[in-house]
C-alpha cells in the first residue's frame, strides 16, 4: 500500500473512497471535513490529537478552527492531488472524534 499511498487518486477512485467517508467532501482537488464542538476548548483538544499524529505519520492536513467548528483539508502534495493517505488520515481522523 505505500506505492498506492503516493499514487494520486483518479475522480472515480475519489468518488468511490467518499462513499465511505459521507463526512467528508472533495473540494479543488482535496478532501475536507468540518467538525463540530462544543466550545474552544474541545476544538483545541482535537487539534491537539491531530497534530500529534500528523506529525507521526508526517502528513499534515491545513486547519482552520472557528470557536467551535474545526475544518481539516487534505492532500498529498507530492502527489499533487487526492491519494490513499489522505483517505487514511480521514480514517484515523473520524476515530479521534
Amino acid at each position: 500500500m505505500a506505492e498506492q499511498a503516493l499514487g494520486k487518486l483518479s475522480d472515480d477512485q475519489i468518488t468511490a473512497q467518499l462513499e465511505n467517508f459521507p463526512e467528508w467532501a472533495e473540494l479543488n482537488g482535496q478532501i475536507q471535513r468540518t467538525f463540530g464542538f462544543e466550545g474552544f476548548d474541545e476544538s483545541i483538544a482535537f487539534v491537539n490529537r491531530i497534530a500529534e499524529y500528523a506529525e507521526q505519520v508526517q502528513h499534515h492536513p491545513d486547519i482552520l478552527i472557528r470557536y467551535d467548528k474545526v475544518t481539516l483539508t487534505v492532500s498529498t502534495h507530492d502527489a499533487g492531488g487526492i491519494t490513499h493517505k489522505d483517505f487514511e488520515l480521514a480514517r484515523t481522523v473520524d476515530a479521534m472524534v
